[in-house]
Parts: structure tokens; sequence; C-alpha cells
């Protein structure tokens, strides 16, 4: 149990909430997670972490959206860094997979999600962050398009798909093999075969 500060104030204690969430995710499966579970990893009680969430759908809400923002934020900045389009996109890829390798729990909370049979908030959070993701990718090929460095036969709606596919195949093969590592061992040879396939000259 990590003991923390009592009297953290409301916004850092449900960032830690959330973080804490995130951990938990990592080590069992995420629908298995109780408030009085995450409540004990905080040193806290119940009553103490139900006066900032309402409920445990609030706690997941609240997971989603951290997932969304950081990723995003962190998939931009590696695009923005990028010389050009095909360049942002395998920044975007690699930035994708490091995020997921540091936090193993958050692709089992979204797989979670993306599982349940009802039309949760939560799962139609995580349906608009790959929603978003998709549009960033399509903005890009475009772009790649335009400037001659992409086939400009490709299906960008396709090739969105399939950007977003393989990573979510490298990170299940991680899961089932318990060892977040071996996507960072496998990414570049993956995406230099997604690279070959929508570049103008896979020469």
């Amino acid at each position: 149990m990590n003991e923390l500060p009592r009297h953290l104030p409301a916004d850092e204690r449900r960032a830690v909430t959330v973080e804490t969430v995130v951990a938990l995710a990592a080590e069992q499966n995420p629908s298995d997670i109780t408030t009085a579970a995450i409540a004990q990893r905080m040193g806290l009680t119940q009553g103490a972490l139900f006066r900032h969430f309402p409920s445990k759908d609030a706690i997941v809400q609240a997971v989603i959206e951290w997932v969304s923002e950081r990723l995003l934020a962190r998939v931009d900045a590696a695009a923005a860094r990028a010389a050009s389009p095909l360049g942002a996109l395998e920044a975007m890829f690699m930035a994708h997979i490091a995020f997921v390798a540091e936090h193993p729990g958050v692709p089992r909370m979204i797989f979670g999600e993306l599982q349940r049979d009802r039309a949760s908030i939560p799962k139609q959070m995580v349906q608009t962050l790959i929603r978003r993701y998709r549009e960033r990718l399509k903005r890009i090929l475009v772009d790649g398009i335009a400037c001659g460095e992409l086939d400009a036969a490709i299906d960008t709606d396709a090739a969105a798909v399939l950007f977003v596919g393989t990573i979510q195949g490298l990170v299940m093969q991680s899961l089932l093999s318990g060892n977040p590592a071996t996507m960072r061992r496998d990414a570049a040879r993956v995406f230099a075969i997604y690279r070959r396939g929508i570049r103008s000259d896979p020469s």
C-alpha cells in the first residue's frame, strides 16, 4: 500500500487516483479492480475516494480522459518534430508504442471497455479517441500524397485503419507474452513493412 498525504488538493487527488488505476490495470483484469482496492493502494478509505469520484464508472471515465489527452499530445508532439509526412507517421507509431510500453495497464483498460455490450460513456470515449486518432493519420496521409512522398493510389481510410490495427496487434502480442518490451523490439521492423506499402517509391 502506498501512503500518500491525507490532504492533497482535489485535482491532485484525482490525478493520483487515475494513475493508481492505470498501475492496478497492469497487474490484474481491469474489470476486477474495485474501489476498495483503489482506496487501499492509495492509503485511503472508500469514503475519501468517493468524495472525488461518485462511482467507479466516474473513475474509469477519468482514466480514459487521461489516456486520450496524454496519448494524443504525445503523438502530436512526435509528428510536429518530423521533417516530412512519412517521418511524422513513423514518429507517431514509435511514440504510441513507447506510451503503451510505459503504461501497460492502458491497453488492458481500452480493450476491456471496447468489449462492453452496453454503450457506456467510457466505451464512447474510447471510440472517440480512436476516431480522433484516425483523423490525424488521414490528414498526414493526405499531406504525404500531396507532396508526392506517398503513393497517390492508397486508400487513406484503409491506411489509417491499418496503422492503428498494426499497433493494436503489437500490443496484443505483448500482452500475450507478458513482456511489454517486445513492442519496442519489434516496432521498427513492423513499421518498415507498413512504410513500404504506402511510399510512392517502395524501393
